[in-house]
C-alpha cells in the first residue's frame, strides 16, 4: 500500500464537506518493539527518552530479559483517520522511529551477545488492532514504519504476516536468514556472522547490511501471547527436543511456536509464541511441557506470561491517558 502524503491528505481533505479527524480510544494500535540490549541501562534510558516525547504515545508495559540481552516495549496510541474513515497517522509511527533511531546510535551488534536469537539492534516491530482498530490498519502502520526505517535509517527491512502483500510467516523469514541457529559456544548468538550482502532482498531498504545495525523485521498480526516455560535443567539439547515436540512444527500443539533456550546459568527456558492463543493456550503449553520433561527426568516452573493481555493494555494505556491529562 502506497504511504500517503501530505499533499494526498491535503487533497483529501478539500474533497470533503466535512473536515474532520476521528480519534478515539476504541480505536487503538499496539506495538511490541524488541530491542538487542537490556544490560546497558544508559542505552534502554536513552531509548525511553525518546518515547517520551511524542505524549500520544504510552509505553504500557516493558519486559528485560539480562540472560537474552533483549528488551521488549509495548507501546499503544491512536488511529487518526480522515473524514472517509481513511487511516492517515497515528502518533506511533514517529515514536517508534525516535525509538529505532536512539538503538540504532547506541548499540553495536557487532559488540553484542545473548541467549535469544536476533537479526538486528532492533530486531522485530509487531503491530496488533486493540479494541475496534482493524488488521488493515495495522498492516498500513507497519508498512510506513517498515519505509522509514529502510530509506531514513538505511537498514534492510523484511515485512511479515499481514504487513507482507503474501502474507508470509515471520519464522519462515527468520528461517531462510538463519536466524535459529547460534553462531557461539552452540547455544549463544554474538555479533554478526551473515553476509554483509543479503541473500534475499528486503521489503525496504538497500541488500547491503550494516553489521553494526542489522536487519529488522516488521510485521502486522492479531494479537500473540507470549508465554515461557522454565526448565530445571541446564541440557540444553533436552530442552529444545521438548520444546521442539511441543510446536506445532514438531508434531505437537497447532499454532504454537517454540524456542529451546539457555536462560543463566543453572536452568534453561522454552519460550512460546501462542498464535492464536483463545484456542491454543497456556495451560495446553504448560501441561504439555511438564509431561514431555517428566518423560526426560526434567522438573518444570510454572510459565510466565512477558505481557500483559490485550484488555489489559487497554485498561492500562486509558488510565495513563487520563493520569496525564489530569
Amino acid at each position: 500500500m502506497r504511504r500517503r502524503s501530505e499533499g494526498d491528505l491535503a487533497a483529501s481533505n478539500d474533497g470533503c464537506k466535512e473536515n474532520k479527524k476521528i480519534s478515539s480510544t476504541s480505536m487503538l494500535l499496539c506495538c511490541k518493539l524488541f530491542i538487542s540490549e537490556s544490560r546497558n541501562r544508559a542505552v534502554l534510558d536513552s531509548i525511553e527518552r525518546a518515547a517520551h516525547l511524542d505524549p500520544e504515545t504510552i509505553i504500557v508495559n516493558k519486559f528485560e530479559d539480562r540472560a537474552y540481552n533483549r528488551v521488549r516495549y509495548t507501546l499503544v496510541s491512536h488511529v487518526v483517520h480522515d473524514c472517509t474513515g481513511q487511516a492517515v497517522y497515528s502518533p506511533l509511527q514517529q515514536t517508534v522511529m525516535a525509538m529505532a533511531e536512539a538503538a540504532f546510535e547506541a548499540i553495536n551488534l557487532e559488540l553484542h551477545s545473548g541467549a535469544h536469537p536476533r537479526l538486528g539492534v532492533v530486531d522485530d516491530i509487531v503491530f496488533h488492532p486493540l479494541a475496534r482498530a482493524s488488521l488493515d490498519e495495522a498492516a498500513w502502520l507497519a508498512k510506513a514504519v517498515a519505509a522509514d526505517i529502510g530509506l531514513k535509517l538505511q537498514v534492510p527491512v523484511f515485512l511479515y504476516a499481514a504487513a507482507h502483500p503474501t502474507g508470509k510467516a515471520l519464522d519462515t523469514i527468520r528461517r531462510e536468514l538463519g536466524y535459529f541457529r547460534p553462531n557461539f559456544m552452540g547455544n549463544q548468538w554474538a555479533g554478526w556472522t551473515m553476509p554483509e550482502v543479503l541473500p534475499e532482498r528486503p521489503d525496504e531498504g538497500p541488500t547491503h547490511v550494516s553489521r553494526t545495525r542489522g536487519i529488522t523485521m516488521i510485521g502486522a498480526r492479531p494479537w500473540v501471547a507470549l508465554y515461557n516455560v522454565p526448565i530445571l535443567s541446564t541440557d540444553v539439547s533436552a530442552t529444545r527436543r521438548i520444546a521442539r515436540m511441543v510446536s506445532a512444527r514438531g508434531g505437537g500443539l497447532p499454532t504454537v511456536q517454540t524456542l529451546g533456550l539457555v536462560h543463566g546459568e543453572d536452568a534453561t527456558e522454552i519460550a512460546c509464541m501462542l498464535l492464536e492463543p483463545n484456542q491454543i493456550g497456556a495451560d495446553r503449553v504448560q501441561n504439555r511441557v511438564e509431561t514431555l520433561a517428566a518423560q526426560e527426568g526434567l522438573d518444570v516452573e510454572r510459565g510466565y506470561f512477558t505481557d500483559f493481555s490485550p484488555e489489559m493494555i487497554i485498561e492500562k494505556y486509558v488510565k495513563l491517558v487520563s493520569s496525564r491529562e489530569d
